[in-house]
Formats: C-alpha cells, structure tokens, sequence
C-alpha cells in the first residue's frame, strides 16, 4: 500500500501522535505517515487504524516508518515528538530535554521535506517553535506552534461547563505563551454573541481563566502518568485541516511576529489566518489595557526561554 500524494507525517507515535493521526484519518483530512524511532511501534498502530477504516467508513491510508526518508513529499509534518510533562514538572524544565529532540528531527525535516508547512506541538511550544524555527531555515509562515487552538478549546469549555450550554456556542481565544503566562482574552468571549460578562460574576471569571492557565496541569495531576492528548489531538487537526483545505480559518496560533503587539523576533500566541501557505496573516484584536499588560509579561518569559535555548545552542 503506498500513501496518496498528498499525506501529513507525524513524527512521534505516542499518544498525542497517534491520536493526532486518527483524527486526521477519521476526518477525511488526508493520509499519514506515521514515525517514530522505537522500531515497531509505529507500524503496529498504522495497522492497528486501517483495521478501524472498515468501520469508521473512511478511505484514507496510513503507514508506519522507522525511517525519516518516508517523510519525503509530505505536505505538512506536525512534530509531538518529546518527552511529557510529569507531575510537578513545568514545560520550561522540559526545554533542554526536548531542545535535542527537536533539533535531530528537524535536521531530517529539512533534508526529506523541505518544502513541508511545520507544526510544531512538543513542550515548551513557543521556544521550541523558535527552535524548529532556526534549525530548519523554513520562511516563517512555514513554521508554527499548536497552543492557542487547545487552549481556547480549555476556556470554551469550562464556561460551556458553568453556563451548561453546548461548547460550541462559546467563542472565546486566548493569546501569548502556552504556559503559566497565558492571556484569556475575556473582552473577545462571547456565548451566542452575549458578552461573557453579563453572564457570570467577575470572581467566576476569574476562576475559568486561572483553570485554563491550569488546564494542561489539571490533567497531568489527575492521570498521573501521562498528560492530554485528546483535546491536543484535535487542535492538530483543525489545523491540519486548515492548511491542506486552504481554508483561510482564523485560529489562535503560535506564530513568528515582525511589530505585532509591540513584538518582534519571538514565537507567540496570536490569532492567524490559516491557509495553503501556511501562516498566511496575523490577525490583532482589539486589547483592553489589562490584557496588553498580561500579554507583554507572557512575551517576556517567553523571550527569556528563546534566549536560554539559544544560550544551550551555543555551548553544545
């Protein structure tokens, strides 16, 4: 069985890949190539969900690689290749562990696909976007970082959960670095185009917002052994879907910003429009003065951790 011309490679086989990889499938999005370095796993969990394609009633194709040549011709690789975060582990502890991870992959990225739109979705994202940023050359269109679809997807849901609504009459986005630091956006959040605000108490917002800072620890405490890769999974994927549908989609994004917001040379969360090239426009939003602030405070951290990276970078 050979894959379609056009297929998404995701390098990482683990539970955020694979999921990542079954979402693509099952959606009709496009074929896979599923990799990863432990020899076996990758091609048993591509057998695994073609056995499910008679079933789930799709007609796409994956296949399972050891070898980063079989990356060749892919239209788009999302990399969740890492190590995960551990309880009481923070995604800055992760950085020099998955700094080397991140720069072998894209060392093979560029030399198998280099004409491929990177998504980069290991820990921590925005300074390894940077990373995957530098290591491969692409145009920075070509590279970004899935946080903000997730986080989002976090708020949404926790106010749907409040207001006992369906999750997807909530609208909301939330902006900056993909960690402690993050910027709910409340100004923007609406429920069926009812401002947030009219509907629950300043103290309950307060409260969702914080939870959403929290969401990703949230999980790690309660499984204990892993962290999530479900609600990640479908963040890839509407990504994924954006890109190769060239759908022109407004998502928030982690993308690489030349004066917007005052900010220039760093991977950050910002709303972005999302077509066949890739990034193809940042969108600013309107910002009240406290959210400015918070949004320049996350941006500082995150300079912080491109600067050590680059610091690890220069002493190895």
């Amino acid at each position: 069985m050979k894959l379609r011309s056009t297929f998404t490679a995701v390098i990482g086989a683990g539970q955020v890949g694979a999921t990542t990889a079954q979402r693509i499938l099952e959606q009709g999005v496009s074929d896979v190539m599923l990799f990863d370095i432990v020899e076996g796993m990758p091609q048993g969990k591509a057998l695994d969900l073609m056995e499910a394609a008679p079933i789930e009633g799709h007609g796409q194709r994956i296949l399972g690689t050891n070898r980063y040549e079989d990356i060749q011709g892919a239209e788009i690789v999302v990399v969740t290749a890492g190590l995960p975060r551990k309880p009481g582990m923070t995604r800055e502890d992760l950085l020099a562990l998955n700094a080397k991870i991140i720069k072998d992959v894209c060392q093979n990225v560029k030399k198998y696909a280099p004409n491929s739109k990177l998504i980069i979705v290991t820990n921590p994202l925005d300074i390894m976007t940077y990373l995957a940023s530098r290591e491969t050359g692409f145009p920075e269109n070509r590279c970004f970082g899935m946080a903000g679809v997730l986080d989002t997807a976090r708020m949404r849901y926790f106010i749907a959960e409040r207001l006992d609504c369906v999750p997807k009459d909530v609208q909301a986005v939330v902006l900056g670095g993909h960690g402690d630091l993050m910027v709910p956006v409340s100004s923007q959040t609406k429920v069926k185009n009812r401002p947030i605000r009219d509907l629950i108490t300043s103290e309950e917002l307060a409260a969702i917002e914080q939870r959403t800072r929290d969401g990703g620890a949230e999980i790690v405490k309660l499984l204990k052994t892993g962290s999530a890769f479900y609600a990640p999974s479908s963040s890839v994927c509407e990504m994924v879907k954006a890109v190769l549908r060239d759908e022109k989609k407004v998502l928030p994004v982690c993308a690489y910003l030349k004066g917007e917001y005052g900010l220039r040379d760093i991977y950050f969360g910002v709303t972005a429009e999302l077509g066949k090239n890739g990034v193809e426009k940042i969108i600013e939003l309107p910002l009240e003065p406290n959210e400015k602030k918070a949004l320049e405070m996350s941006a500082q951290k995150v300079k912080q951790g491109i600067a050590e990276v680059s610091s690890l970078a220069t002493a190895q």
